[in-house]
């Protein structure tokens, strides 16, 4: 089992930035991926970046590379989603998604989902 909590969202103003960070507990954390997605009110819930286990390798949503970064502490057991230059179109819940049995890209491919953070970008 493996739990994940969502922490870092809130308010910005266009071009601002935020972190947000997902804590992990349960399994060994880092030998399985992790994924940030988000959902837009009316929308469905979109995938947006991803980190491999083991030697990480990193994925993003073509609508977000160059702004956002994901990372991951091993340590800590934390993964982080940097966002910069946010846009008004950014705003949604994001959450955060463990242990992929498929596709990085996919929803349906994770097994473990966070209760979601709210990132709201003012224009």
């Amino acid at each position: 089992q493996v739990q994940l909590v969502e922490s870092g969202g809130g308010l910005v103003q266009a071009g601002g930035s935020l972190r947000l960070s997902c804590a992990a507990s349960g399994r060994t954390f880092g030998s399985y991926a992790m994924a940030w997605f988000r959902q837009a009110p009316g929308k469905e819930r979109e995938f947006v970046a991803a980190v491999s286990g083991g030697a990480p390798v990193t994925f993003y949503a073509d609508s977000v590379k160059g702004r956002f970064s994901i990372s991951s502490d091993k340590a800590k057991k934390v993964v982080y989603l940097q966002m910069n230059s946010l846009k008004p179109e950014d705003t949604a819940v994001y959450y955060c998604a463990g242990d992929p049995t498929g596709s990085y890209y996919l929803r349906s491919s994770y097994n473990y989902w966070g209760q979601g953070t709210q990132v709201t970008v003012s224009s």
